[in-house]
């Protein structure tokens, strides 16, 4: 009968044990840490406030109608030197009366995973009249609008404009307003207290080739002010899109991180 009893007591313990096992599991998953970023990484705005932030995929207002994976806050990070190289760009150009904007810097694998998903799927539309509104979606591929990997996820490429002081603010998206082109005259575009570069941030189009000959005048020189600024410091400008730079040597050069765009990324810092 002992002996029964003490069977009887294990075979209760082990079902007690497989229950919390079980209960426990899905919770332990769900709470499983966010990746960090590794050292040298760091918020935008700790080493300089004074850069603009408009942190477009934290929002609809992008070519996707919606937040982008992996953005849970509107923050810039960066690796360090690209942080001090913009640091520089902006004290130079406070002096000439301007600053810089940023809309995009770090992006993690997920996000661009999110870019490839929204591109197959060509019955998403939604916000062609904005963003591509010349551009047949089938060929975003081919025409390298959208690919698998980006510079970004490696944390030294930024994407921003000039502001001409005094800032104005830039009243947020509606969803579901009215779509203009993303290349038609600055004052029916999307409002923005951006200078005017000829194109609307992330339009789809030749005409956001940093160096297009039909864009003259006022909006040719803000271009060049911006990507003369930022060479000086140390960026590379990619020639199909006069928003985008990275800073060069790249910190990571061979390194797609996956960390969320969030300060807990890189607290500590």
């Amino acid at each position: 009968m002992t002996g029964m009893r003490t069977a009887l007591r294990a075979l209760a313990a082990a079902g007690a044990a497989l229950l919390i096992a079980t209960a426990t599991s899905p919770t332990s998953a769900q709470v499983r840490p966010e990746p960090k970023a590794p050292d040298g990484f760091v918020a935008l705005r700790s080493v300089d406030p004074t850069i603009m932030q408009e942190i477009r995929y934290t929002t609809a207002h992008t070519f996707l109608g919606e937040r982008v994976d992996g953005y849970r806050q509107p923050v810039c990070i960066l690796t360090r030197p690209a942080a001090r190289a913009l640091h520089l760009a902006q004290k130079r150009l406070l002096r000439q009366g301007y600053a810089l904007k940023v809309y995009d810097c770090y992006r993690p694998q997920r996000a661009v995973d999110h870019f490839v998903r929204w591109a197959k799927d060509l019955d998403d539309q939604s916000m062609k009249g904005e963003f591509y509104p010349l551009v047949d979606k089938s060929r975003l591929f081919e025409d390298g609008y959208i690919a698998e990997k980006s510079g970004h996820s490696r944390g030294s490429t930024v994407d921003l404009t000039l502001v001409r002081l005094p800032a104005l603010p830039t009243r947020p998206y509606r969803p579901g307003e009215k779509l203009t082109p993303c290349f038609a005259p600055k004052d029916e575009r999307f409002p923005d207290n951006s200078v005017d570069m000829g194109t609307g941030y992330d339009c789809f189009d030749t005409l956001s080739h940093t160096d297009d000959p039909r864009i003259q005048g006022v909006q040719r020189a803000n271009r060049q002010l911006l990507k003369r600024t930022l060479t000086e410091v140390g960026f590379v400008n990619l020639p199909e899109e006069w928003w985008h730079f990275t800073h060069k040597p790249e910190l990571f050069p061979d390194t797609y991180f996956d960390f969320p765009v969030d300060r807990r990324a890189v607290a500590g810092h």
